[in-house]
C-alpha cells in the first residue's frame, strides 16, 4: 500500500529529476558556462537548480519525527542548553548552542531545520559543481537513498555533504581548501577525517608494485582485526561492544560497489586516461576492499559511504566516455534499472526501525 510518506518520496523523486531534465549543456557539453555574466542558459540551469534545492530542503527542514534518531537529538539539544554532556562534537555542539541564543527552551525544529539547509545545499552545490551529466548524477543521489539517508543521521550526513563538497578541491590539488572542509566538517562528526588519507590514496598512480601493496595490507586486515580494532576503539571507545559493533557488512553494500568495480573495469583503458575517473574508481574499489575485508569495523557502512558517494560523478562520467551511443544507451537503461530496483529495496527498508524514515511527518499539516 502507498502511504502518504511513500507517495511523497517517490514524488519528489520524480519532480527533482525531471527538473534536472531542463538543466541544459553549452556547445561544448558543460551546464556550468564560464562567462563574467549570465547568459540564459546559464540562468535558467541556476534557477533549475535552485528549484530543486528549495523542493529538497523544505521536505527535510519541515520534517518531525522522521528518523530513528530525531527524539535522540531533540533530548540532547536540551542537554546542550543545560551545559550537560553529550557525545556531539565540539563544533556540532557550539552551533548548537549558538542557534539556542535565539529561540526559546526546547525550540528544536529551526535547529533542525539549519543543518538540513545546510546538508541539502551542499549536496545540491556538490553536484552542480562537479557532475558532468547532472540529471543522471541526481538520479543516482535521489535513488541510492543518499538524500534520503539524510533524513537521518543529522551529524553524518552533515559531514557527509561536507566530504561530498571537498572533492573538488582534491581533484584540483587544492589541498589547503581540502584540508580546511575536512576539519570544519570533523568537529560535527569526527569519522569524516578518515576521507583525508583515502581520497589522498585515490589520486595516486597506482602501478603492479601499490596493488601488491593494496593486497598485503587487505591480507592483515584479514589476519589481524584485534589489532586494527584496538587502534579504532582508541579514538571511539563507546563503540566497542555496542549495538554497532555486530561484526556484520551489508551483502547489498558490496554488490553495489562490485557491480561498478566490473563496469569499470570492463572500461578501464578510459579510466586510466582520465585523473577524474581514476579517482572515482579507487574510491570504489577502496569502499569494497572495506566492505569486505572490515566488518569487523563498526558502522562500516558509514565510512563506506564517504567512498561510494563518489559514484554519483563516476558512473555518468564514465558512460559518458562511450564512444558507440547504441551500448552507452544500453549501459544507461541498464544502470537506470539497478538504482530503481534498489531505490524501491531501500524504500521496502524505510520502516525498519534502524532507519525509520517512514512514515514521514511534517510540523505543517501534522
Amino acid at each position: 500500500m502507498i502511504t502518504y510518506g511513500l507517495f511523497l518520496y517517490i514524488a519528489l523523486t520524480a519532480v527533482v529529476v525531471f527538473l534536472a531534465f531542463g538543466i541544459g549543456t553549452s556547445p561544448a557539453g558543460d551546464f556550468r558556462l564560464q562567462t563574467p555574466y549570465t547568459s540564459r542558459l546559464t540562468a535558467r540551469n541556476r534557477i533549475l537548480a535552485l528549484a530543486i534545492f528549495i523542493l529538497l530542503s523544505a521536505v527535510s527542514v519541515c520534517r518531525i519525527a522522521v528518523g530513528n534518531d530525531y527524539w535522540v537529538y531533540r533530548d540532547n539539544f536540551n542537554l546542550i542548553a543545560q551545559d550537560r554532556h553529550v557525545s556531539y562534537e565540539i563544533g556540532f555542539r557550539y552551533i548548537v548552542r549558538f542557534l539556542q541564543w535565539f529561540l526559546d527552551y526546547d525550540n528544536y525544529l529551526p535547529i533542525f531545520a539549519f543543518f538540513s539547509l545546510v546538508t541539502v545545499f551542499l549536496m545540491v552545490k556538490s553536484i552542480y559543481d562537479q557532475s558532468e551529466w547532472f540529471v543522471f548524477s541526481l538520479f543516482i543521489f535521489m535513488t541510492a537513498g543518499y538524500y534520503f539517508g539524510s533524513l537521518n543521521n543529522v551529524r553524518y550526513y552533515l559531514a557527509l555533504s561536507a566530504a561530498m563538497y571537498s572533492v573538488k578541491y582534491v581533484l584540483k590539488k587544492d589541498y589547503i581548501k581540502f584540508f580546511a572542509i575536512i576539519a570544519a566538517a570533523a568537529l560535527c562528526h569526527k569519522s569524516v577525517l578518515i576521507v583525508i588519507p583515502l581520497y589522498l590514496l585515490a589520486t595516486v598512480n597506482w602501478n603492479r608494485i601499490g596493488h601488491l601493496i593494496i593486497g598485503i595490507f587487505c591480507a592483515t586486515l584479514l589476519f589481524m582485526p584485534g589489532l586494527y580494532r584496538r587502534i579504532i576503539f582508541v579514538f571511539y571507545p563507546f563503540y566497542e561492544g555496542s549495538m554497532f559493533d555486530t561484526g556484520q557488512t551489508s551483502i547489498t553494500n558490496i554488490a553495489k560497489a562490485a557491480a561498478v568495480f566490473i563496469f569499470a573495469l570492463i572500461y578501464r583503458e578510459k579510466v586510466e586516461e582520465d585523473p577524474k575517473l581514476k579517482f572515482g574508481f579507487y574510491c570504489n574499489l577502496w569502499a569494497l576492499l572495506l566492505y569486505v575485508f572490515c566488518s569487523f569495523m563498526p558502522e562500516i557502512s558509514r565510512i563506506g559511504f564517504y567512498l561510494n558517494v563518489t559514484n554519483i560523478f563516476f558512473i555518468p562520467s564514465l558512460i559518458r566516455k562511450i564512444e558507440d551511443k547504441k551500448i552507452r544507451t544500453v549501459w544507461t537503461v541498464l544502470i537506470c534499472g539497478a538504482f530503481i530496483a534498489f531505490f524501491v529495496l531501500f524504500l521496502k527498508s524505510a520502516y525498519n526501525t534502524d532507519i525509520r524514515i517512514l512514515p514521514y511527518y511534517n510540523w505543517i499539516f501534522q
